[in-house]
């Protein structure tokens, strides 16, 4: 993991052998609400020396229903993260939905992330890949583990060495999604780092309202298993008030229960 990561220079305790932690917001909403998210993790990372990559996304591109939030502006949301990452000197990262915006957001951001949905999308892993920024890629809830070795190579054959695969759960149902474990040495197998998102693989999407459901009670669950099994990181959606929200707040985990969760986690990890 040190060597997808060793061109980020603010990104610390690398050599502690911890998992890597990338959490945040769901979207870039308030300002004061992202610097006061990044402080609390920014804290919790120091504590526990996790390396420690804030995340938050500055357009919501995939919603249910057309009248969902989708952010407070690209140039604004994109400029309050650079701010937040620059006032606490930690890492950032965001999603990109197009060529264009791997493009310029690549020239702020230390993180390209791939969504899902898009993880199949040739032209939009090119360019990512081309920003010289790692690129993380989110497995779609419709692929296998085994099929994300193509996404990589994408990636790799564009001249970027740091790629990461982040685990958000398959589809089961309609309804549903469901973690298959399995996956995750299998990923690794490629020799690239995985993450395994403990939020989204817990949504529960295409309900009747139009608005994605979640269990974010299990985010323990699925958190203590990953480590248990070896990931290399964590992904993990945090806000001090969920029900507040504008997006993704009903599996996001509250952010006065992450001290907690992450002492027990650390403490896996040791045992492991």
């Amino acid at each position: 993991m040190n060597e997808t990561f060793k061109g980020i220079k603010n990104l610390k305790y690398l050599d502690k052998n911890r998992f890597l932690l990338i959490a945040g917001p769901c979207a870039v909403e308030r300002k004061d609400w992202l610097l006061e998210i990044g402080t609390e993790l920014k804290r919790l990372s120091e504590k526990f020396q996790l390396p420690f990559i804030l995340k938050a996304s500055y357009k919501k591109a995939n919603r249910s229903r057309l009248d969902s939030f989708t952010g407070i502006g690209d140039k604004v949301a994109l400029q309050y993260l650079k701010e937040v990452g620059e006032a606490l000197d930690v890492p950032i990262t965001t999603d990109v939905h197009t060529v264009e915006e791997a493009k310029w957001a690549g020239e702020i951001v230390d993180v390209l992330q791939i969504p899902a949905f898009l993880c199949r999308q040739t032209d939009l892993m090119v360019a990512a890949a081309k920003t010289g920024k790692v690129v993380n890629v989110k497995k779609g809830q419709f692929m296998s583990a085994d099929a994300m070795r193509f996404a990589v190579d994408k990636v790799l054959h564009s001249g970027n060495d740091a790629v990461v695969l982040t685990e958000r759960g398959t589809t089961f149902g309609y309804q549903d999604l469901v973690v298959d474990f399995r996956g995750i040495p299998q990923m690794q197998s490629f020799g690239v780092p995985v993450i395994l998102d403990c939020t989204h693989s817990l949504q529960q999407p295409n309900q009747t309202s139009g608005v994605t459901g979640g269990l974010p009670a299990l985010i323990e669950t699925i958190a203590k298993a990953g480590v248990a099994v070896g990931v290399d990181g964590l992904f993990m959606e945090t806000h001090p008030f969920p029900h507040l929200a504008k997006s993704d707040g009903a599996n996001m985990l509250p952010l006065a229960q992450m001290e907690g969760l992450l002492e027990k986690l650390v403490r896996i990890r040791e045992v492991i």
